[in-house]
């Protein structure tokens, strides 16, 4: 992956930020077609988006749903504090682009954590806890700080990256 690449080049520490997009999404999921109620031209964004993805070699179906993430960002800061976050966000990634689960559901993080070496006993307690809702509460905090609007961003010392990019468009961030 170009992040990969660019990270040992670069010698670059990377770290992930949650960010609230459209937190008010149930956790059943809504059509895209309720999420944008006209303002978007969705069959012309989701074609878009499919040819970064694929340039980019991202698996990515059509999909018509949007599912709230809340309870996947809150799964991934407890990953990463077991040295898996890497493997649970690549794994929630797939789940949701790839496979067009429903992330909110905690059967399938469980499933997610499991597949990935991760107690899902351990997953569930985490939310049923809470346990990292303050980490996600100061990253949604951080990311509306820095005036983050759109997923992904990428920022590096004053400088953003906004939207799916190329390694060259890394490169420039980073050589500027």
């Amino acid at each position: 992956m170009r992040t990969e690449k660019l990270r040992r080049e670069f010698d670059l520490e990377l770290r992930l930020t949650c960010f609230p997009l459209h937190p008010e999404t149930p956790e059943q999921g809504q059509t895209l077609e309720e999420l944008f109620a006209g303002r978007v031209d969705i069959p012309s964004a989701l074609k878009r988006l499919k040819q970064v993805a694929d340039s980019l070699g991202l698996p990515l179906i059509e999909r018509t749903q949007t599912y709230n993430s809340r309870h996947a960002q809150e799964l991934g800061k407890w990953a990463e504090q077991q040295g898996a976050g890497e493997a649970f966000h690549a794994a929630a990634y797939h789940a949701y682009f790839a496979e067009g689960r429903n992330i909110a559901r905690i059967e399938v993080l469980r499933e997610i954590a499991e597949k990935i070496g991760l107690s899902p006993q351990d997953a569930d307690n985490v939310l049923q806890q809470k346990t990292f809702a303050a980490a996600v509460d100061a990253d949604w905090q951080r990311a509306h700080n820095l005036g983050i609007t759109a997923v992904p961003t990428v920022l590096y010392e004053n400088r953003k990256l906004v939207g799916f990019a190329g390694e060259e468009d890394y490169r420039r961030l980073v050589l500027a």
